[in-house]
């Protein structure tokens, strides 16, 4: 049982990131901070004057962990990376990627720029960040800018006598639309801002100081803190950040446990450059090793785990050498190499290293300093993770008892020792005013979801707006298809949940008896508030969800998903139905031209607002295939 305030007196006072979980284990907070034992602490000792808000998530903390980070920069990052994944309920969540900023050396151009970006990718330029301090990268960026005169604008090409801009005239530019600049001397002068950019800025820190006294020896102060601010500048960005690496690229950690009662293997992820979260990966419970070194704890950890990944890292940093590695290294590259094939993709190489210096040492050392402090309480969290598991195994036994109860069948439940969870497969339906009717399931094993064995289905047969028809015939495919052992719905459920109420529960109910499967059936009832409220079943009781936390939580996190998937499978659907209307029936128009229109005009309106002259500018257009168009829409616009 994890206590709170035990656990409390064991943080450490170094800056970190902290994770908030409830009782189903699900993280619902992540925050960062200088000092973890302080603002962890804060939180159990609010005041009546606490936000509502935070009253309410403390009331769900069941449990808390932490990562340990260097600096509050790195804690910083950190925090903004495992919100991006774990997107918790109590987070206050952008609605895109767009965070901290970078600055961008555009290397794949044959004459660079240097510019402030948000977005990276995988472009053959280098990205530098990201950096909280926005102040500090426009502070670099006009240093930049006032030393180097780099070009400004975005052309490649240019044509010929073309006027140089003013950046030019007043000495900002080289002038590369002139055609008179030297390519080499002017790679030599970008190189020079990449050294700076990667933290190579002792030369120049040096240059500018002697312009800072300078200028403050001929009274002359302004001009003084100018340099004064640009060397600021250089420091705060030329610090290492470890929780995102300068280069990029997809890395693991992996740094062996071995306690009292566990052998385990702690994966640090590092993806696209950024550290993305930690994995507690336990070895003993699957009989994967006993009582081997930590070297060959290693080495068996290689060898299991990623024979069954589809996507390797391109490097795998190791606090030690282990037996092997040349061997091992061959091995991974067998299962790049398979990977690409199948995905008809370059294949890469996956390195295993044990650094000695550099932003990767830096990283190591990260982990490991983490790795001491969480290796205290790894035996606990495995215990408290069985009891989870155990008690929401539970909790789902004890709904399929009562359905059976109702029904005066005997329970089909788990025998003990069998360590398999119970499978929930929910169902949803979901339509536009009655318009594109589909359905959706999906599939839970205990906690997590097995996204594999989701699936969706058209309606064909119900009318559209009739819940209780689309839901049995839903369920009268997807028995039919289980009982003619199709392998794609070949697997069994043991409980089945329903969105909706008695009505719904009872229209299921009706052809799951139908097929003389003994297979439980619930209904998921909400509030006004949209809230999952109650466990409905077939006789008309209840069971309030209000009182039992762990159940709230996953069955609200299960009816979440499948009516996120239903919607998600409706609007698609509508919208391939809506292009497919408006184009495809017109005589000519295929696939192939219907994807040319709207890559030409960028939408329907304007397609339909297009004259002869317009059409025949389309890539692949005839004259025949322009009047049909003309043609179509006109019908369309007098039928209206």
């Amino acid at each position: 049982m994890f206590n709170i305030e035990e656990e409390l007196k064991k943080l450490p006072t170094c800056p970190g990131v902290y994770m908030h979980r409830d009782r189903l284990g699900e993280i619902i907070y992540v925050g960062k901070a200088i000092n973890l034992r302080n603002r962890v602490r804060s939180y159990f000792r609010l005041t009546s004057q606490a936000d509502a808000k935070v009253r309410a998530m403390v009331s769900n903390i069941a449990e808390f962990e932490y990562i340990q980070c260097a600096t509050e920069m790195e804690a910083l990052i950190l925090e903004c990376n495992l919100i991006k994944k774990h997107m918790p309920k109590y987070n206050i969540l952008l609605k895109d990627d767009k965070t901290y900023p970078y600055i961008e050396v555009t290397l794949a151009e044959d004459y660079p720029r240097v510019i402030r970006t948000r977005r990276i990718a995988r472009d053959g330029n280098r990205y530098f960040g990201p950096y909280t301090d926005t102040g500090a990268v426009r502070s670099m960026l006009t240093l930049i800018d006032e030393m180097y005169p780099l070009k400004k604008c975005a052309t490649q090409k240019f044509r010929d006598n073309v006027r140089p801009c003013l950046n030019y005239h007043i000495g900002k530019c080289k002038g590369i639309c002139t055609g008179l600049v030297n390519r080499a001397e002017y790679r030599e002068m970008t190189d020079e801002i990449v050294d700076i950019l990667s933290g190579k800025d002792a030369a120049i820190i040096k240059r500018l100081e002697a312009k800072m006294f300078e200028a403050s020896d001929n009274l002359n102060f302004e001009e003084a803190a100018k340099y004064r601010d640009y060397i600021a500048s250089l420091r705060q960005l030329g610090e290492t950040q470890r929780a995102t690496m300068v280069k990029g690229g997809d890395v693991d950690i992996l740094i062996p446990v071995v306690t009292s009662l566990n052998e385990i293997v702690l994966q640090y992820k590092v993806r696209e450059g950024k550290l993305v979260g930690r994995e507690v990966i336990y070895m003993r419970d699957d009989v994967m090793l006993s009582g081997e070194e930590r070297s060959e704890l290693l080495g068996a950890f290689i060898k299991q785990y990623y024979s069954m990944s589809t996507q390797l890292p391109r490097e795998i940093i190791l606090d030690r050498h282990i037996e092997d590695e040349e061997l091992l290294m061959e091995f991974l590259d067998k299962i790049n190499a398979d990977n690409a094939e199948a995905r008809s993709d370059v294949m890469h190489k996956t390195r295993l290293i044990v650094p000695e210096r550099g932003d990767k040492k830096a990283l190591l050392k990260m982990a490991l300093d983490d790795s001491i402090q969480l290796s205290k309480s790894l035996d606990e969290r495995a215990e408290r993770e069985k009891e989870r598991k155990q008690a929401l195994r539970d909790s789902i036994a004890g709904l399929i008892r009562r359905c059976a109860e109702i029904s005066g069948t005997e329970p089909c439940l788990i025998e003990d020792g069998d360590d398999r969870e119970y499978r929930v497969e929910a169902y949803d339906i979901s339509n536009m005013n009655g318009l594109d009717n589909v359905a959706a399931m999906v599939v839970y094993e205990g906690r997590n979801p097995v996204r594999n064995d989701y699936r969706k289905f058209k309606i064909k047969n119900a009318a559209g707006g009739d819940d209780y028809g689309s839901l049995q015939e839903v369920i009268y495919r997807r028995l039919k298809r289980l009982k003619a052992g199709d392998e794609g719905f070949n697997k069994y459920p043991d409980i089945l949940f329903i969105d909706g109420g008695l009505g719904q529960v009872h229209a299921v109910q009706q052809i799951v008896d139908a097929f003389r499967m003994p297979i439980p059936v619930v209904g998921l009832a909400k509030d006004d508030a949209h809230r999952t409220r109650a466990i409905v079943f077939n006789d008309g009781s209840e069971i309030e969800l209000k009182n039992d936390k762990m159940l709230f939580s996953y069955a609200g996190n299960i009816q979440e998903e499948v009516h996120r998937f239903a919607i998600t499978f409706m609007r698609g659907t509508k919208g391939k139905k809506m292009i497919h209307s408006v184009l495809e029936d017109i005589p000519g128009v295929g696939p192939k031209r219907r994807g040319e229109l709207l890559a030409h005009f960028g939408g329907i309106e304007a397609i339909r607002n297009a004259n002869y002259e317009d059409l025949m500018q389309v890539e692949g257009m005839n004259a025949k295939v322009a009047e049909s168009v003309i043609e179509f829409f006109s019908k369309r616009g007098e039928s209206n």
